[in-house]
């Protein structure tokens, strides 16, 4: 086992670095639905935007202020996005309707990325400050990989002491408990609801810069986000920092090592682990409590 856990060390690493920046775009979804009830199929399409926030803003030139200044960019625009988004869908119950009128949103900001940037892999080069390696276990390591992981906790804990420990959470989780109670001490509700749709993404946004020099920006690349997306939502269940967290881990994990180890079946591996939390734990491994995210 150790000597497995030795030979394979790379490959554990590149799944945590793999799970902290798919937790950074998922936790947004997986709130925004917990919060606002609403499927949002466009936050790959977010995500993508921040990777090509990424080649326009340090694809040529990858200095650390350059990279800097990409991340608060990409953040701004997915806010943004974000809030165009709720407003759009705030009066929209149905979850059907939402479904639909979010992948119409994604499809026009596809086609419109695909306008600008070409068809074509664009590349993101890592920034120089990260470009590096370490030696572990005798091994070098890219600082980057690593640095996505610092990324991901420290966005986790973030998020933690925001919905759980200040008076902004505690308003997020008593408006997602009893909406009319916040709205009758004089909250508006609408306000905090697209502030958490903002938020979460955001974070998608930012994820996808993150992920570009690895993952690279390119037409279609929103659809397996999203896709991923959805099943880290579903597997670490919904409106839950937590599972979000676990259920990124999981996806990870299993992309990385089934690529490494059983190739030929890599793709098939993430579906049998959804199958299998679907069958034996359909609300997640770390589903919400009731009126809490974490």
């Amino acid at each position: 086992m150790l000597a497995w856990f030795d030979a394979n060390t790379a490959t554990i690493l590149n799944g945590l670095a793999l799970g902290a920046v798919l937790f950074l775009i998922a936790v947004g979804l997986s709130l925004v639905f917990g919060t606002m009830d609403v499927l949002n199929l466009a936050h790959g399409a977010v995500s993508l935007m921040g990777a090509y926030v990424g080649v326009a803003m340090y694809g040529a030139a990858p200095t650390t202020g350059m990279f800097f200044l990409a991340m608060a960019i990409a953040a701004a625009v997915g806010f943004a996005a974000g809030g165009v988004l709720a407003t759009m869908v705030s009066p929209v119950r149905n979850h059907l309707r939402q479904a639909l009128l979010t992948l119409g949103m994604a499809l026009i900001v596809a086609e419109l990325l695909q306008e600008v940037f070409g068809p074509e892999v664009r590349s993101v080069p890592v920034p120089e400050f990260l470009s590096s390696t370490v030696s572990l276990m005798g091994n070098p390591y890219p600082v980057y990989r690593l640095a996505m992981v610092a990324a991901g906790i420290v966005v986790a804990v973030v998020l933690y002491i925001v919905l759980e420990r200040t008076r902004a959470g505690a308003i997020v989780r008593a408006t997602v408990a009893d909406r009319a109670m916040v709205e009758a001490i004089g909250i508006r509700t609408k306000v905090v609801l697209a502030l958490v749709f903002g938020g979460g993404a955001a974070l998608a946004a930012v994820g996808g810069l993150l992920a570009a020099p690895i993952l690279g920006a390119q037409p279609g690349l929103d659809d397996q986000i999203l896709l991923l997306a959805l099943v880290i939502v579903v597997i670490g269940g919904l409106g839950s920092l937590r599972g979000a967290l676990l259920g990124a881990l999981v996806v990870g994990q299993v992309q990385t090592i089934g690529v490494s180890v059983v190739n030929e079946f890599a793709s098939f591996l993430l579906f049998a682990a959804l199958a299998a939390v679907l069958l034996f734990r359909p609300q997640g491994l770390l589903p919400a409590r009731k009126g809490a995210h974490v």
